[in-house]
């Protein structure tokens, strides 16, 4: 249905309004604070119907300045569809200042509405940019990194990490005031105060042990070292989102497992992969060690590009049936997660051998800050195609330092 002329300019002023301000981050502490002692349904309402329209009017601000030839893609105007008709209706709510229990209602199950709306983003924008590169398959070649591909991930990386930020906030408000119920009743929202990591690894590995059974016939077997210098004794706890930590792990095994099945495929036993969980005061680590062969330097720089896998693009597979490998998305998303609370993922490799992945996660819950893109004369900058031009003789230093443009300061709820 079309919008008229006045309640268009009406939806294009509190757009401009709500992108001229910056997110406010906000760290585990405070989310399980509010969750657990300051806050209340009326807050959280106040907080939420202000700040997700500033987050999505960021981020929608970056789609406008796409590359063209990306923004013309039926995939990404979809999405793009998504987030306008997500953002026009949290901004009903923006005027009622009498909250009762019917107005809470109401954007509680609007909050769920758009969750479910917005499930399949990661999908449909990755579409996007496969219709992208098979309508232009010369000047987007995301097998090597140039200064069109360098733009559309940076905005990938955005784009997605405020994805995450958004979900994670209207998952709290639904989990603690809505009619959703949340996995363990010991989690506040969707973070675990006390999260087994052990047990998590362990989970993470039989559902990649699943998949990597089911295309192999065979897969290898994980042992695991635990570290708890300060509280020996101690299983190792933390909080965080277990599903965030879940992911991670789930599709780092899966790619040791890969890697190690078809590298070992003509010998009588297959190498086990090694983890080391180290709890420390400030970070917490997880240590995966493959024997799945490594890889070079040279491909050390496109790992973390979207699009980019050493495995071919398998046909499309429908739900329940997960391809093992190929669409290039599982690392950088992962790292992505890894990165919203203020962690990382990094790899080491050594060609002919193996590979080592370090998982980075915050222990103390008040340096767990969430990094959030903001739009601002920087970002718009990016992309721009002059500005990726190299000022090295040849390929730049790799860097795995937080893109810029990043908020990085918490500032509480209120």
């Amino acid at each position: 249905m079309r919008l008229s002329a006045r309640c268009f300019m009406a939806n294009k002023r509190a757009f401009d309004k709500y992108a001229s301000f910056s997110p406010s981050p906000v760290s585990i502490r405070d989310l399980l604070d509010f969750g657990s002692k300051t806050g209340n349904e009326e807050t959280s309402f106040v907080f939420l119907r202000h700040e997700l329209p500033v987050r999505l009017a960021n981020i929608m601000k970056e789609i406008r300045h796409l590359p063209k030839n990306l923004r013309s893609m039926p995939s990404v105007n979809l999405v793009k569809s998504w987030y306008d008709q997500s953002f026009e209706e949290i901004l009903e709510f923006e005027d009622k200042k009498v909250v009762d229990k019917a107005i809470l209602k109401d954007f509680s199950e609007g909050l769920q509405k758009i969750k479910n709306r917005h499930s399949k983003v990661v999908e449909t924008m990755a579409q996007g940019v496969l219709e992208l590169q098979e309508t232009y398959p010369t000047y987007y070649n995301f097998t090597t990194v140039n200064t069109n591909t360098e733009a559309i991930r940076y905005f990938l990386d955005r784009f997605l990490l405020s994805r995450i930020s958004i979900r994670m906030l209207i998952s709290q408000h639904v989990l603690l005031y809505g009619s959703l119920v949340a996995d363990n009743p010991r989690y506040i929202g969707s973070i675990d105060p006390a999260c087994d990591v052990l047990e998590v690894l362990q989970a993470a590995y039989s559902d990649a042990r699943f998949l990597c059974e089911g295309y192999y016939l065979t897969a290898p077997d994980m042992e695991v070292t635990c570290f708890n210098p300060y509280e020996e004794g101690e299983k190792i706890k933390i909080s965080c989102v277990p599903s965030h930590l879940l992911h991670i792990l789930f599709e780092i095994l899966k790619n040791s497992m890969r890697a190690t099945v078809e590298t070992h495929a003509n010998k009588d036993t297959i190498p086990s992969i090694n983890v080391m969980i180290t709890k420390g005061r400030e970070d917490l680590t997880i240590k995966i060690s493959d024997c799945g062969g490594g890889f070079s330097q040279d491909i050390r720089k496109l790992v973390f590009e979207y699009m980019y896998s050493t495995a071919p693009r398998p046909d499309y597979v429908g739900e329940g049936n997960a391809p093992m490998a190929g669409y290039g998305y599982g690392l950088p998303l992962s790292r992505l997660y890894a990165r919203y609370f203020g962690g990382d993922l990094q790899l080491s490799s050594i060609e002919g051998h193996g590979t080592d992945a370090y998982i980075y996660l915050k222990v103390m819950t008040d340096n767990a800050n969430e990094c959030l893109p903001v739009y601002n004369t920087t970002a718009s900058r990016m992309y721009q195609s002059d500005i990726s031009v190299s000022d090295w003789s040849s390929n730049k230093p790799w860097n795995n330092s937080h893109p810029r443009g990043f908020s990085t300061h918490a500032r509480k709820l209120h």
